[in-house]
């Protein structure tokens, strides 16, 4: 089978989801730490300030902040080579912007790559995923500033001089391109949207395509500076790829398609791989009455700062139709062209199930690119329970994981240089979109629940065996 040697399986995380501990170890507040819980039937709410009567999950999440060495324990039980993580911004620097960094949140996340070393487990670190600071967004309307930029590097080149000799690997964004999206206005940007819902925000596309202009110079920047000071590093992007398929062969449907896809999954990897902006971004900008300002060395910042390698999110693909007369439900993301696909079965948050088109992107992408690629997050997320014998039996998320992993197979057979996958989750964690424990990912569950409540006790799923093995046998028994 195709899968090299040395190849990087693993699971995946994020700090606002899973790390809790937020009024701990001297961290400051987040963005996230101002959005409530939520469901997929009713959004989660932004406040100004921390509610008492409201339930914020990334307080406490799945705590890995007081679970960090049994939870790696277990990860190398399941024989991880690779745990992708991220770093809490105000863990380190609590107001975004401090004169000295915290001590103590450095100190943390030694231990936490300490623990990694211990069991030959590479981090895959995540700088900024989804955790502005909230004194940044409060006094600079977060991104929409270019001085965010400068307290991002200083931030970020903090961390490559403490862990330089313990992390290799390096994402400066997560999934960058949610700004693309509405939803990205608070989540990803950090911008002041008063007490809109979290999803129905205030959107103005001129201020959130100039503050993620400013997130591709912080990024290139960044990149352009590690390159130069730790030439062993490996710096990537990470993008939340989505394939389009027109709903017909109809030339309208395959033209509206193309432009979905180019502006959500394509626009930011290829400023963040080529150094530049893609010529179809100009047009999408002065359609919508637009346009980027550039600082006086934005274009030799992006130029120089071009990423490593490609990493990218993998959940669903959608479908659009240009037909007004075709009943639309929103899947599209961008523009409410979204159609059910009829050939594809979605899981009970509407979520297409596609193996084939992660076989798709990845091709798609390494002909873009010729980058090395990693599958940082894929999965299925579940509402499930502990069943009367006392186990988790997830046949549905084995079935699915292998039903994608064969795809990676065949993808790596075409010729596609990948060379990681990090399943999304390693540990049931908080989901960003609704905010719900109910929403499971993990191969590893967590006794936590929607209400706040759970004695946050760790239990092995039967597809934690399950990926035990195909990590032992590299995929092959698997595909």
């Amino acid at each position: 089978m195709s899968f090299p040697k040395g190849f990087l399986w693993g699971g995946a995380s994020a700090a606002n989801q899973y790390e809790g501990g937020y009024n701990e170890g001297g961290k400051g507040l987040a963005c996230a730490d101002l959005i409530s819980g939520g469901s997929h039937t009713t959004s989660r709410q932004i406040t100004p300030t921390i509610e008492e009567d409201r339930l914020y999950p990334s307080h406490e999440a799945t705590d890995f902040y007081h679970h960090y060495e049994e939870d790696i324990a277990l990860f190398a039980e399941a024989g991880f080579k690779a745990f992708r993580m991220s770093i809490n911004w105000t863990r380190i620097f609590p107001n975004g912007n401090d004169e000295t960094p915290n001590e103590a949140g450095l100190a943390f996340y030694d231990r936490v790559f300490d623990a990694c070393r211990k069991y030959e487990i590479d981090p895959i670190v995540t700088i900024a995923h989804f955790d502005v600071p909230a004194h940044l967004s409060e006094t600079y309307n977060g991104w929409a500033s270019r001085q965010v930029i400068d307290d991002y590097t200083r931030y970020a080149t903090v961390l490559f001089e403490r862990y330089h000799s313990k992390v290799k690997y390096w994402i400066t964004f997560n999934e960058i391109n949610t700004a693309t999206l509405s939803i990205g206005n608070f989540l990803s940007l950090g911008l002041q949207v008063g007490e809109a819902s979290f999803i129905d925000q205030p959107d103005n596309m001129q201020v959130r395509y100039q503050a993620l202009h400013h997130q591709f110079v912080a990024s290139a920047q960044v990149v352009a500076y590690a390159h130069s000071h730790y030439p062993d590093l490996e710096i990537g992007c990470m993008i939340s790829y989505m394939p389009r398929y027109p709903y017909t062969c109809h030339p309208n449907d395959v033209l509206l398609a193309k432009q979905e896809e180019n502006m959500h999954s394509k626009f930011c990897g290829d400023v963040q791989v080529t150094g530049k902006y893609p010529y179809y971004a100009n047009k999408y900008f002065a359609d919508n009455g637009f346009e980027i300002e550039f600082g006086p060395e934005d274009q030799e910042i992006l130029a120089k700062g071009t990423v490593d390698y490609y990493t990218f999110s993998y959940y669903l693909t959608l479908c659009v139709s240009a037909d007004d007369q075709v009943t639309k439900n929103g899947h599209s993301m961008i523009g409410g062209s979204g159609v059910n696909n009829p050939y594809l079965e979605q899981t009970e948050w509407n979520a297409m199930i596609d193996p084939v088109g992660l076989r798709i992107a990845l091709n798609d992408i390494y002909d873009r690119y010729q980058l090395p690629l990693m599958i940082v997050e894929n999965g299925i997320g579940v509402s499930e329970e502990v069943a009367a014998d006392g186990q988790i039996h997830d046949q549905y998320r084995i079935d699915y994981l292998q039903k994608h992993i064969a795809e990676m197979d065949k993808a790596i057979a075409d010729g596609v240089a990948l060379i990681g996958y990090t399943i999304w989750s390693a540990v049931d964690i908080v989901s960003a979109s609704t905010g719900e424990m109910k929403k499971r990912y993990g191969i590893i569950f967590v006794d936590k629940y929607d209400d706040g409540t759970g004695t946050l006790a760790r239990k092995k799923k039967d597809s934690f065996a399950w990926y035990q093995q195909v990590i032992r046998e590299n995929g092959l028994s698997q595909v």
